[in-house]
């Protein structure tokens, strides 16, 4: 053999060699990441694997806050691209197989997550070409508001705790509301409901009202009403209630009391509380009832209290 070709022989094994040692990188097609601000606190850092010179492209459906975008080892990649909505990075031969490189970005709206993290894995010969990273964000002003809401709902149980903490603290009967100031020097007053000339109750309701009475204390309006329950009707629980006038006024209302579940043909008594000043209540209302699943309700308008 000529030392020619004894030259080419070793010359394409060595090629062989070489090829064989570093293997090409391949892709591993497009990856989608979805979060949003009800799943993010619970989601684990998403891990996206990157290879020496082969480019990795993140793709946001939000606008990034470039100057906030932080790359672990950025020396080290031989491109790091931040565009308005793109990441695209190039890591070299110094980022090793197995590195693990944290790369942190941040939303330019400020809506909710603000922001998000991703562990790059480095691998000898995978790497994802494109992720696509869909956020579905949720405004500040909404957790604002959320937050208020919360607050405002915080403050009237705490107030209705310490209502009937200082209710039942005190003696009971007629003592307990004279302790509470819920009837004051002029005791109650009571006004029969008409149902011949001012209240009408709502046709077709499954519940009939038979008689009903207006009652007002020193801070407190009611409602009494004996309740006609027919006998093949299921059983019914009052779980609500409330009280608006024509003029759109919504007095406070207490816990509705309810003799027991109306049902076997028998006729039940109701009372519906509600918060009031002396010089509050003294326009028509319009009295609603309703069950837990708010599917049977009783409607009453044209009460009037004394």
């Amino acid at each position: 053999m000529s030392p020619i070709v004894v030259l080419l022989v070793i010359a394409l094994f060595s090629g062989a060699a070489a090829a064989q040692s570093r293997p090409a990188a391949t892709g591993l097609g497009v990856r989608r990441i979805e979060f949003s601000a009800e799943n993010f606190e619970a989601m684990t850092t998403p891990e996206v694997q990157i290879s020496p010179g082969v480019s990795t492209t993140f793709e946001f459906n939000s606008a990034l806050l470039q100057e906030k975008v932080a790359v672990e080892g950025a020396d080290r990649f031989s491109l790091v691209d931040i565009g308005r909505s793109t990441l695209r990075l190039v890591p070299s031969e110094q980022v090793l197989p197995g590195e693990r490189l944290r790369v942190t970005v941040r939303f330019l709206d400020g809506a909710a997550p603000v922001g998000m993290a991703f562990i790059l894995v480095a691998h000898p010969a995978q790497a994802e070409r494109l992720v696509e990273v869909w956020r579905n964000q949720r405004t500040v002003e909404s957790y604002q508001q959320e937050s208020k809401e919360a607050r405002a709902e915080a403050q009237r149980c705490h107030e209705e705790n310490e209502r009937l903490r200082a209710e039942y603290a005190g003696p009971g009967g007629l003592a307990g509301l004279l302790a509470n100031r819920v009837i004051g020097k002029s005791g109650v007053s009571v006004k029969p409901l008409d149902f011949e000339k001012e209240v009408r109750q709502r046709p077709g309701d499954a519940i009939r009202i038979l008689r009903a009475w207006s009652y007002r204390s020193a801070n407190r309006v009611s409602v009494l009403m004996d309740l006609d329950y027919p006998e093949a009707a299921q059983r019914w629980i009052a779980q609500g209630a409330s009280l608006v006038s024509k003029t759109g006024e919504t007095l406070s209302m207490l816990p509705v009391w309810q003799e027991a579940p109306v049902a076997n043909a028998r006729i039940r008594r109701l009372v519906v509380e509600a918060e009031a000043e002396p010089d509050a209540a003294q326009d028509t209302f319009t009295l609603k009832l309703w069950e837990s699943n708010g599917l049977r309700t009783i409607t009453l308008s044209g009460v009037t209290f004394p």
